[in-house]
Formats: C-alpha cells, structure tokens, sequence
C-alpha cells in the first residue's frame, strides 16, 4: 500500500521507449498484480490506472525502427561477408533477404514449393505474409543463381522442404541471421546498434526513393498494404 505512481513510472521510465513491448507487458503485469491487492483490501487503489500520466508518449507501432544498414553501404557488406562460398544456412538466407527485400520471417521459413525458377519467381503464400495477402517476389538473376546453389541436384527439391535449413535440417531462428550482422559488426543508422536483418528493407527503400522509382512501386515490392485501391 505504500508503492506510488511515481515509483512504477521510475521502473517502468528504463525501457518505456528502449523496448515498448515489453515495457507495455510490465506495466500490464503490475497492473494486474496491483488490482489484486485492491480488491483484498490492501490497497485503497491501483496506482498503474495514472501511471501513464507520468510517463512520455510511445511511439506508435509503424513508427519503431529498426537499424538499417545505408543502401551506399550494403554492396561492400555483401562482398566482405557473404560472397565466400559456400553460400548454405544462414549466410544464403540473410543475401537472399537483401536481394528479395522480403521479411526475414517470410524467407526462413520459404519452401521449395514456393518456388518458379523457370518463371524466376517467389510466391509466398497469404498464410505467411503479414498482410495475409499473397505475395510475388520477381527473382533476380543473383537470386536464382542463390538459389541453385542450395539445392544442386539434378532431381526436384520436395516441394515441403525448407530451401535454407539450419544444420540439424530444420528452419533457421532468426538469431542465426542476428548473429551474422553481430559478428561482422553492420553498421547502421543508428549510433551504437548493428544493422538488422528486418533493417534491409529499410535499406531497400531508401535506395528506391534515391534512384527515383515510384513510391507506390516499392511499397508493392515491400509486400505493404496502399490505401488506393
């Protein structure tokens, strides 16, 4: 009974903008654990109900952003650390994230039945996109060539398997293509953090709108949802 708004807001003030999320969670969790409280009669309130009052504005979800490596940057980041063969696992995956400017999600978790390589193309399925929406990602001739370099048999992948396992066989975790960037230190946008894999797209965009396509177009690329239909 004697834990104030102020005090919550001083815990809750660490991580509210560094890890929004979590911060919302933790707020969330004392909330509940102090109505609790209330309701046996140990408190005479919640203080979580006005901690927001003392507490900055969160950013909004499509404002977050993440690290991104500058477009001029990506081409050297590609010849240091990625151009070594061979080009399996996690390495394959993150290139073929920066040549697809797909979701890293959406790539670790790309099967072979997704592919066209006669059409050069990627058709990723409404079940795993986030707009719920097919999506088709045209193949460069780099992205094809990737691509036989994972399965180099003369007989058709099974449409089921995974185009970049991990070595036990399964999908990547997306801390295998963390760790990449980590090691090689990728620089970013943003003093003192490493590039993210997800920041790619970021890096994509901007070298969009530098080289002067149509907005609409790259947004279509990004598999993101334009409000004129």
């Amino acid at each position: 009974d004697a834990l104030t708004p102020r005090q919550f807001a001083d815990a809750l003030e660490l991580i509210w903008l560094k890890t929004p999320e979590t911060a919302a969670r933790t707020k969330a969790r004392c909330a509940d654990v102090m109505a609790t409280c209330w309701a046996q009669g140990h408190t005479q309130g919640n203080p979580l109900d006005v901690v927001g009052r003392l507490l900055p504005k969160q950013p909004a979800r499509g404002e977050r952003h993440q690290p991104a490596m500058p477009w001029q940057a990506v081409p050297g980041f590609v010849q240091r650390h990625l151009s070594r063969p061979p080009m399996l696992g996690a390495r394959a995956a993150l290139l073929f994230t920066i040549l697809t400017a797909a979701r890293s999600g959406e790539v670790r978790g790309a099967t072979w039945g997704e592919i066209d390589l006669e059409a050069a193309l990627w058709e990723v399925p409404a079940t795993r996109m986030k707009a719920r929406r097919t999506h088709s990602v045209p193949l460069s001739a780099d992205a094809l060539e990737l691509l036989r370099q994972q399965w180099p048999h003369t007989e058709a992948p099974p449409p089921e398997a995974p185009i970049f396992p991990s070595l036990k066989g399964k999908g990547l975790s997306d801390m295998a293509l963390t760790a990449i960037l980590r090691r090689a230190g990728a620089e970013s946008d943003m003093p003192g953090r490493v590039a993210t894999a997800h920041g790619f797209r970021s890096s994509f965009k901007n070298w969009a709108t530098d080289c002067g396509f149509d907005g609409e177009l790259s947004e279509r690329a990004l598999a993101h949802i334009i409000g004129n239909k």
